[in-house]
């Protein structure tokens, strides 16, 4: 049975690849395995059959059989797990790769979504003014340490895994602040992510989905 993951019907950021399905998309092209797409819409996502597979109304899910599982860190380690390609086989360094999973979404994404929400969500609220370079600053301390640890190796820790894969979708919301650029190794790093060839094909396959129609 081919694994089915859902995805926005037209996502907010117009097929730029920061819609969390491009993670999963990006994993699964990764290890090789092929998929479906059902898309749908904000008003189907509060729906019981979707609310039914993810109780919060969100996308992406991840269907296979009688498995069905939301989160998208939760469904990239699971694909990891089940596929060789994105976790070392070796017990230290994969726990080190499920570590650097952890910390791009605990750690290193809270801060670059806050300033997403003090832009856009409360941007004509009183406060967002000065909450604004409080939140940058956040996110400078952040890549202040990711770029000391990283320095100019190529991956986190050895070679590319799960870790990368969910830290350089991460970092890619911080590019149009210009945050990112004033981190040459990790903008480097992240377009050492973006040019892997099985991050461009699901790149490209979520841009299909939001390209405009004539």
């Amino acid at each position: 049975m081919t694994i089915t993951i859902t995805a926005f019907e037209r996502s907010p950021d117009g097929g730029m690849g920061l819609a969390r399905d491009t993670r999963v998309r990006w994993a699964l092209e990764e290890v090789g395995q092929p998929y479906d797409v059902r898309l749908v819409s904000f008003a189907a996502m509060k729906e019981p059959a979707h609310l039914a597979v993810h109780p919060f109304g969100q996308i992406p899910t991840y269907e296979d059989g009688g498995l069905a599982i939301f989160e998208t860190g939760a469904i990239v380690f699971h694909i990891a797990t089940q596929h060789a390609g994105l976790l070392p086989h070796d017990p230290d360094p994969r726990a080190r790769a499920i570590t650097w999973m952890f910390a791009a979404l605990n750690t290193v994404e809270p801060p670059i979504l806050d300033l997403t929400v003090v832009k856009i969500i409360e941007g004509d609220k009183p406060w967002a003014a000065e909450r604004l370079p409080l939140v940058k600053e956040r996110i400078r301390d952040r890549l202040d340490r990711l770029s000391a640890r990283l320095g100019d190796a190529e991956w986190l820790d050895g070679a590319f895994s799960a870790g990368d894969l969910l830290m350089v979708s991460v970092l890619l919301r911080s590019r149009m602040s210009g945050i990112l650029d004033e981190y040459p190794n990790l903008a480097a790093y992240v377009a050492r992510g973006e040019a892997r060839p099985a991050y461009q094909r699901a790149f490209a396959a979520q841009l299909a989905v939001n390209a405009p129609t004539a």
